[in-house]
């Protein structure tokens, strides 16, 4: 017989505030087509973003993510020491260690909250949120703060004409918390690791460190290249169409939930085009509301679904208490998708 004691945490788990920070600069079309033989009208058609906002010097990954979430934690109406867990997901935090989640545990002024960070991409969100309800259930933290936040403006190639339009900066967050009702499904989640290498950093740190400065990529300035993301656009976009439609209705059938009974729809906001397929595909009524937040805020990797969440609650698009299914895809390729109640 075990000596351990059974754990004591809540019944179940809900998502009780969100927030969100776009960076002050919003780059439109024309800027992109400053480095890249393009058109406003192709990058439209083929993403439906029409801007994104970078971040400036002083809009570090911590200084938008204590932004986003000094929002999350009013909108939860909790108090910061009452937080016992950070989690951060992000790939454009460049220091190896210590994690950035400390620093922002830290400045939002919780008390000694465990913090760290995860790397799971665009699913990076439903990735934090699946630890936060486990946290909470298990009994290890009262209220769970996750992050999503992304500087992808130092990760694009300017000059590579097949993602220098595609990526913004921002940062989402939200507080999940104890409920007595289940208020956040099953996550369905996964990885395709055999596909990793259709999105990818363009060369590892540790090669670009270690290569002679002459050897590595210029740009059209005779400027070395970052290394930056880049993907087999084609591929990824049939992925994405065909096989997360596909995990949506698994995490809905794991909810008990039809599309009749959805009233949001939060996809990761990587391509109008892919939101556009998968809600054909998953034969969406009319009546349930979109996330089109990658028109003006472009691809923010793990930021992009709180931010979506937060701004459809702010217009009024969504409310309180409706029911919505979130899933994210992306580099590893990795996913989640999960319905849950909107705070």
């Amino acid at each position: 017989m075990s000596k351990i004691k059974p754990s004591k945490g809540a019944p179940y788990a809900r998502i009780l505030g969100v927030g969100g920070y776009r960076p002050t600069r919003v780059v439109p079309n024309e800027v992109i087509l400053e480095t890249i033989d393009s058109s406003d009208e192709w990058i439209r058609s083929r993403s439906g973003i029409a801007t994104r906002h970078w971040a400036s010097d002083e809009e570090t990954v911590a200084m938008m993510s204590v932004e986003a979430s000094g929002k999350a934690i009013a909108d939860a109406g909790i108090r910061p020491e009452q937080i016992g867990s950070v989690v951060v997901s992000t790939v454009s935090h460049f220091a190896q260690t210590p994690a950035i989640a400390t620093e922002i545990a830290d400045r939002l002024g919780t008390d000694k909250a465990a913090a760290f960070d995860i790397s799971a991409g665009c699913a990076g969100f439903g990735y934090g949120l699946t630890l936060a309800k486990g946290m909470i259930v298990e009994g290890s933290a009262e209220y769970v703060l996750v992050i999503g936040v992304e500087r992808l403006s130092d990760l694009t190639d300017l000059e590579d004409r097949a993602t220098a339009f595609l990526f913004g900066d921002g940062a989402g967050a939200v507080i999940v918390g104890p409920s007595q009702e289940p208020e956040i499904g099953p996550t369905v989640w996964g990885s395709e690791g055999d596909k990793a290498g259709t999105i990818k950093q363009t060369m590892p740190w540790d090669e670009f460190h270690s290569t002679d400065a002459a050897q590595l990529p210029v740009d059209s300035q005779g400027n070395v290249k970052f290394p930056a993301i880049t993907q087999e656009g084609q591929a990824v976009f049939r992925w994405a169409v065909f096989e997360m439609a596909k995990v949506a209705q698994q995490a809905l059938d794991a909810a008990g939930i039809s599309p009749d009974d959805l009233d949001v729809f939060i996809p990761h906001q990587a391509n109008e085009r892919i939101i556009d397929s998968m809600v054909k595909t998953l034969k969406l009524p009319e009546h349930v509301t979109v996330a089109r937040d990658i028109r003006t805020t472009g691809n923010t990797s793990a930021a992009s679904i709180p931010l979506a969440m937060e701004r459809l609650l702010a217009t009024g698009e969504a409310k309180s208490g409706d029911t919505a299914l979130v899933i994210g895809f992306g580099a590893g390729l990795v996913y989640a998708a999960t319905v849950v109640t909107l705070p």
